[in-house]
């Protein structure tokens, strides 16, 4: 189906991420911020923020680390809590049982861990170099990025520290509902799987 998912890793606040929020109200987009426990401490009005504008918060780990590298469940545990625990103390609210490893790295057992807490793992079909602050793409690459490998069902990830992103993020979401794409949460993935 013509459906995308918007996922955005949030390890620290670059200034961005009040554009975004206001380009996926625009759009009526939910979207789903994976923030680190750091970006959460140093940056706790932003949290607020984006539960403000209706939009969820997953876990992304506290400290950011090689998560493939931790095998042993109580470590790998402790970076999950701090993280819910932070959230909490923050909003008064439980955090989504959502997490996505920094990037991307996992292995089998983490998998299995992350379950075991209560989380569903995410990952992404669809991203793009836009993470480097001090080398940011185009606002052409951008589009030349995110538009030619749209396709249907894609979970696409985008960092809020991005500026490319806080400039294009309300046009390319024009451009994406042009070519007939809408945008659902990501617990529509199995809510939808119910109904078929």
């Amino acid at each position: 189906k013509n459906i995308i998912y918007l996922t955005f890793d949030s390890g620290y606040e670059n200034g961005n991420t009040e554009k975004i929020l206001q380009a996926l109200k625009a759009h009526n987009a939910p979207a789903i911020f994976f923030m680190t426990g750091q970006n959460i401490e140093e940056n706790p009005e932003l949290v607020k923020l984006i539960l403000s504008y209706g939009q969820k918060v997953g876990n992304h780990s506290y400290h950011h680390p090689d998560m493939s590298a931790i095998s042993d469940k109580e470590s790998f545990q402790k970076e999950l809590d701090a993280v819910s625990s932070l959230f909490q103390e923050v909003t008064g609210q439980e955090m989504t049982k959502y997490y996505r490893p920094p990037q991307g790295k996992y292995s089998t057992e983490n998998l299995a861990m992350a379950k075991e807490l209560g989380y569903k793992t995410f990952f992404w079909s669809l991203a793009y170099v836009d993470w480097n602050a001090d080398a940011q793409p185009t606002e052409e690459e951008a589009y030349g990025k995110l538009i030619g490998r749209i396709h249907p069902g894609a979970i696409v990830l985008l960092h809020n520290t991005s500026s490319t992103n806080g400039k294009i993020l309300d046009e390319l979401l024009t451009r994406w509902e042009d070519m007939g794409y809408t945008f659902q949460p990501l617990s529509h993935l199995w809510s939808d799987e119910k109904t078929n």
